[in-house]
């Protein structure tokens, strides 16, 4: 493995002599205040330190839709991304392909505690940050929209990424915003420590997105104890770390089985790393997983 390892590094590298370059690894995240990037940078650091020959780092993104593009193009070798941002049918020689399904996405709304906004109705023209362009929190949001009969104007809808729709909540700007993340959302906990904040019960609604977009949706809770709001129900969907499809096989391999190997690890940045597991790892429908996955995740059976 060690072998097919510096095989793999040097032909990514594009040197065949001792003094390759160090092989690049951009993890594409999200925002800085969001679970992508603390997975992303605690997940870059293990790469760092186990694989010779190996650089790691993060990219700040928009999050699920640019991640994709940015794989696809890339110009990231790993990303994370919303299932619902991935086509339904992946074409014939894909650019993306999967390492894993990591963990829950959940739709945030998150609205002051005083304000008039208790339903989904009730965003009827007001104003909404609806997620970054390019973000699956976007792609989620707009959806649900669409299968609430609020789309098009019936919404006055912003395009703020997650840190700007906190600080234009708090600065009275915008009336509520999206978010989709896993739990705990560490700017909505923030949040939610300094000032009196709702989030919107949005349970009701998983079965129309079902219906209207797939059967990737479900529906999660929000117990108290993430941010001391009143529980909920909202929607959710799973979220995959993908990886350029050209990435040769034996490092493939060995980036999913620190992926799994280190999930303790990974869980201290933020405990949505921790709910990985290969038996749920591996179910990556409809984004085929990369071959260097796949042997690794058969290789792990008992």
């Amino acid at each position: 493995m060690v072998l097919m390892l510096v095989t793999a590094l040097a032909g990514v590298g594009g040197c065949r002599d001792e003094r390759a370059e160090p092989v690049r690894i951009r993890i594409a995240t999200g925002s800085p205040t969001a679970v992508y990037h603390a997975f992303g940078q605690s997940l870059a650091a293990v790469l760092n330190r186990e694989l010779p020959g190996v650089r790691a780092s993060v990219v700040v993104t928009a999050a699920s839709a640019q991640n994709v593009r940015l794989v696809g193009s890339g110009q990231a070798e790993l990303g994370f991304s919303q299932a619902d941002v991935l086509p339904t049918a992946p074409p014939e020689q894909p650019g993306v392909l999967a390492v894993a399904r990591v963990y829950d996405d959940l739709l945030h709304l998150v609205t002051t505690a005083g304000a008039p906004v208790r339903t989904l109705a009730d965003l009827r023209g007001r104003r909404v940050s609806v997620g970054a362009e390019g973000s699956g929190t976007e792609v989620t949001a707009t959806r649900l929209l669409d299968v609430a009969r609020l789309g098009g104007d019936e919404v006055r809808q912003e395009h703020l990424g997650l840190d700007d729709s906190v600080a234009a909540l708090r600065a009275g700007r915008i009336d509520a915003f999206f978010f989709s993340g896993g739990l705990p959302v560490r700017a909505v906990e923030e949040l939610a420590a300094a000032t009196a904040v709702r989030i919107v019960d949005l349970g009701e609604w998983t079965e129309p997105l079902r219906r209207g977009y797939g059967q990737v949706y479900v529906t999660r809770d929000v117990p108290r104890s993430v941010y001391g709001v009143p529980p909920v129900s909202t929607v959710a969907n799973p979220n995959y770390l993908i990886v350029r499809a050209d990435l040769p096989e034996a490092l493939v391999r060995e980036v999913t089985r620190l992926l799994m190997e280190r999930r303790a690890e990974l869980a201290a940045a933020h405990p949505a790393a921790g709910r990985m597991s290969p038996r749920s790892a591996i179910a990556t429908t409809p984004l085929p997983l990369h071959p260097g996955a796949a042997a690794w995740y058969r290789s792990s059976k008992p």
